[in-house]
């Protein structure tokens, strides 16, 4: 089940793809390696309890974090531009905050090149609608009805294999 997105969660894609842009400017590292830095670090975790809510973090306290916990990386060339870092950074902390999954979980399902190729199709749709195209695109069952129908899809021919 999805939750609606609210004050709280808009805040924090704000700040999320807000410090993905910033990452373009202010580490030098790839936008790849940042991100999966960014996905693992402690911050995020604080992010995705919605402790980070409490704090007065600014997007350059978020890095500073990140470096303080990871080390300084110079590790890949390859940097996104400040739009598409803004746009994969703001899909997924709304994509973890309205599903309800952890950070990683949302990594692990869509990859920052995956998110990267589709930017230019999907930047202009509103988040939740390019949320729902990719995980269709994935097979991913996106609601309830949806799970309901499959599973009685599966038992009606289990049926009548077994009539057989």
């Amino acid at each position: 089940m999805m939750k609606n997105i609210d004050k709280d969660g808009l805040l924090l894609c704000e700040l999320q793809a807000r410090t993905f842009e910033l990452s373009i400017e202010k580490t030098d590292s790839s936008s790849e390696i940042f991100i999966r830095r960014f996905i693992n670090s402690e911050i995020v975790k604080e992010m995705d309890n919605m402790a980070i809510l409490d704090w007065n973090l600014q997007p350059m306290d978020i890095l500073e974090r990140i470096e303080e916990e990871y080390g300084v990386s110079t590790y890949g060339s390859t940097k996104y531009s400040k739009n598409e870092m803004y746009w994969i950074g703001y899909v997924y902390r709304y994509y973890a905050y309205t599903y309800e999954i952890s950070s990683i979980q949302a990594y692990k399902i869509i990859k920052p090149k995956e998110l990267r190729s589709l930017y230019l199709p999907y930047h202009t749709l509103d988040v939740s609608q390019a949320i729902e195209r990719i995980l269709e695109s994935k097979g991913m069952l996106l609601n309830e009805e949806e799970r309901l129908q499959k599973q009685y899809e599966i038992y009606r021919a289990i049926r009548m294999e077994n009539k057989n």
